[in-house]
């Protein structure tokens, strides 16, 4: 199994892809509070997956070390989601509701992506 910190150097440079990609979007098509809905929950979902990270590094060394593991954060988590539905709430004129919801998803959409390429490129080494 690769390294966490090896993985979520592939997720962040795809989401980085990702909201880059979105942002072209944003400004050359006339759909702005899509994208511009796509680009804050995708913002929220990296700042998750990077916290995600981060306290998942801080168990393994409580781990090690034999302290108290406590948490990965979930709370938090979900409160940055939240707050992103909050801001697309109260401003439907810039953010388009649905579109952050599917933005929240995007991290969670590049680990399964990324799992299922190094399953195809796995599979396919084996076969040779």
């Amino acid at each position: 199994m690769p390294d966490i910190g090896y993985l979520f150097k592939k997720y962040r440079q795809y989401l980085f892809y990702f909201l880059a990609l979105l942002v072209l979007g944003w400004g050359f098509t006339p759909y702005k509070t899509i994208f511009l809905g796509l680009i804050l929950g995708t913002t929220v979902s990296f700042i998750n997956l990077w916290l995600l990270y981060k306290k998942t590094i801080k168990f393994s060394e409580a781990i090690l070390n034999g302290k108290k593991a406590y948490s990965l954060g979930m709370l938090s988590r979900f409160a940055y989601a939240g707050l992103a539905i909050l801001i697309a709430i109260k401003f439907p004129n810039y953010f388009n509701i649905i579109a952050t919801v599917i933005g929240l998803l995007a991290s969670t959409g590049v680990i399964f992506g990324e799992y299922f390429l190094m399953f195809i490129t796995k599979r396919n080494q084996e076969e040779r």
